[in-house]
């Protein structure tokens, strides 16, 4: 009974989206140009006061990354539109590997019967390749993102790896990740008109980031079958 309310309660909500989609004509009220206009205006705020909103923005990428909220990912596109791509990347790659660490550690000493019973099924894969590769394991998450990087972050707390230790793998495992979108952050935001979408730098970002897990995987595999070897 309750399951067959909980789909009648979204069933609505989902109803009730379209009909207000279609009544206001969402694609007047939110356009390509209006997003522009709210994407210079926060540049234009920024660049007032460029240190203040740096420091912000850092903080909240920690608090964010911290408290395993996933949204880290779109904070990574907003550093590269919204900074540029160096101080976008050094933000992010510093950011998000303290707010790792946080997260690591509220894990290891203050959620530690939550997460063991939450994510049971990861943990086991996480300490067999730990077992198997030790850091690098953890090198080739964080390269290569098979799980979310806040489960990573949460899971990784349950094990027996040291803290400096996992803070420095994950600030050199995901740097080239943050690279890449960051990167991406900042050829989204010179987008003049929705026609440069396709524009080469574009698809070659957002390429980059579909091939690059791929590419980080073949690699980790040649390196683990030459060890056992």
């Amino acid at each position: 009974m309750k399951k067959n309310q909980g789909k009648i309660f979204f069933g609505l909500i989902f109803f009730t989206i379209i009909i207000v989609s279609y009544s206001l004509d969402i694609n007047k009220i939110v356009t390509f140009e209006k997003i522009k206009d709210i994407y210079q205006d926060l540049q234009i705020l920024i660049n007032q006061n460029y240190y203040f909103y740096f420091f912000i923005f850092f903080i909240s990428y920690v608090v964010v990354t911290a408290f395993a909220l996933p949204i880290s990912l779109l904070k990574t596109l907003l550093a590269g539109a919204l900074f540029g791509f160096w101080p976008g990347l050094i933000l992010v790659s510093f950011a998000s590997s303290i707010g790792s660490t946080f997260c690591f550690l509220f894990s290891r000493y203050a959620l530690r019967a939550y997460i063991q019973k939450k994510f049971s099924n990861y943990l086991d894969k996480i300490n067999k390749g730990i077992e198997t590769d030790g850091w690098l394991y953890l090198l080739f998450l964080r390269l290569s993102p098979i799980f979310p990087f806040f489960i990573i972050n949460l899971v990784f707390g349950l094990t027996k790896m040291k803290t400096l230790e996992f803070y420095i793998v994950s600030q050199i495992g995901m740097f080239i990740a943050t690279a890449i979108f960051v990167n991406a952050g900042v050829q989204i935001a010179n987008i003049n008109s929705l026609e440069e979408i396709l524009s080469f730098k574009i698809i070659a970002s957002l390429t980059l980031i579909g091939i690059f897990p791929l590419l980080i995987k073949y690699i980790y595999n040649i390196i683990k079958n030459e060890r056992a070897n």
